[in-house]
């Protein structure tokens, strides 16, 4: 006895159409070998990619609207804080998550202020900078047209969505030459 497959309620059964790929956008990573320093060299890092436009980036027009040839297009920054008892044993953390690097230094300051936060957690709160995080992704128009995104973090450098190779080997000799991108 064959069973014949029915339809589901309310749904005709057809083929349904396959995606199509139109684009090959690429991305490559670099881990660095030692995190950038502080929020304030990584904070200058980013504008100076802004400033001086090191890619040969081009300003363009979407929706009617002038875009600056680097922009940035999104920002996380994470100000960590750790509490300890006398033993200076860590009891608790606190992690403060922002978008902007403005933003990141008046967060932490409050959340160190906060000493009815501290006896709540029951210890003493200070700065573990090193485990602080930054993010920040550049949104590139290349000459040729080709928008693409370089993220740098504290950790990696990341270029996504290109897909012609000069624009990876432009942004790899950029970062060749600066000391705190090995």
């Amino acid at each position: 006895m064959s069973v014949e497959p029915r339809e589901p309620a309310g749904r005709s059964m057809h083929t349904m159409a396959d995606f199509i790929q139109t684009t090959n956008t690429k991305s490559a990573v670099r881990d660095l070998s030692v995190p950038i320093a502080d929020i304030t060299a990584f904070d200058a890092l980013v504008q100076e990619i802004i400033d001086t436009n090191p890619f040969d980036c081009t300003s363009y027009v979407d929706n009617g609207v002038s875009i600056d040839p680097v922009v940035r297009s999104q920002e996380r920054y994470d100000a960590k804080i750790i509490y300890e008892n006398l033993e200076a044993k860590t009891i608790g953390d606190v992690s403060v998550q922002v978008n902007s690097v403005a933003a990141f230094g008046t967060a932490a300051t409050h959340v160190m202020d906060d000493d009815t936060l501290a006896t709540t957690i029951g210890g003493t709160q200070s700065r573990n900078t090193g485990k602080d995080t930054f993010s920040c992704k550049l949104k590139c128009h290349d000459p040729s047209g080709e928008v693409y995104y370089v993220t740098l973090s504290r950790s990696k450098v990341r270029i996504s969505s290109y897909a012609d190779d000069a624009i990876r080997a432009t942004v790899e000799a950029w970062a060749d030459e600066q000391a705190e991108l090995s």
